[in-house]
């Protein structure tokens, strides 16, 4: 069986889901706005830019979590799917699943955003295998802290080659799509690395290397 491994923000949508959590947070006014939004733009251009600390993100962007009961939890993503997230899923994404269903191939998505927010997002784009950066709890509630590998640069290498060994699979004949250049350490290490609206230095990386790259938008 062929895996079709899809990285989520700006691939299989036009937007970063992890940054659109904060920002509906700030406009709901569940969150300080002014000092929230600062903090959230800096560590999405950290990561633009490479440079992000994933721990401190982390502790960051979890610490609402912590402090919530999971049934509010559970009505502000209902709210944040239909405001934010339904209007950037990619028409050209969900066909390009579509296609590699059609094909017999397994899907996967992964993604360094946490599992809380994108759980709800891959079941509404039909995968159901989701690699994410997991969010701890204990008993019914969340602790605001991470837990396991975060779903990272090298640590989506990891959190994917335990869950090959786990499920007998490998990467012959895989493809993953991504947009960016903090997933170059697994753009790597599949048989078919594809650049997806690619930011500037994975699109320098991918046409050295001769990898496909397309435009889902």
């Amino acid at each position: 069986m062929r895996l079709a491994i899809f990285d989520l923000d700006n691939t299989l949508l036009a937007g970063d889901s992890d940054h659109a959590w904060g920002d509906y947070l700030c406009r709901r006014g569940i969150l300080d706005a002014d000092a929230y939004k600062a903090r959230n733009d800096q560590f999405y251009l950290d990561y633009l830019a490479g440079t992000l600390n994933i721990t401190d993100y982390l502790n960051f962007s979890l610490e609402i979590l912590g402090r919530t009961d999971v049934t509010q939890l559970a009505q502000w993503h209902a709210e944040f799917m239909r405001d934010c997230i339904e209007p950037i899923i990619l028409a050209k994404g969900e066909a390009l699943l579509a296609e590699h269903r059609a094909a017999g191939d397994k899907l996967l998505i992964i993604t360094a955003t946490n599992r809380f927010v994108t759980a709800p997002i891959a079941a509404r784009l039909g995968v159901e295998t989701l690699l994410a950066t997991e969010c701890e709890m204990v008993g019914e509630r969340y602790t605001g802290r991470t837990t396991d590998v975060p779903c990272f640069r090298e640590g989506k290498v990891t959190r994917l080659n335990r869950w090959l060994a786990e499920n007998g699979l490998s990467l012959e004949g895989s493809s993953f799509y991504s947009d960016s250049l903090n997933d170059l350490p697994l753009l790597e290490q599949v048989a078919r690395p594809c650049a997806v609206d690619p930011d500037p230095k994975l699109r320098a990386e991918a046409e050295q290397r001769g990898w496909p790259i397309i435009s889902l938008r």
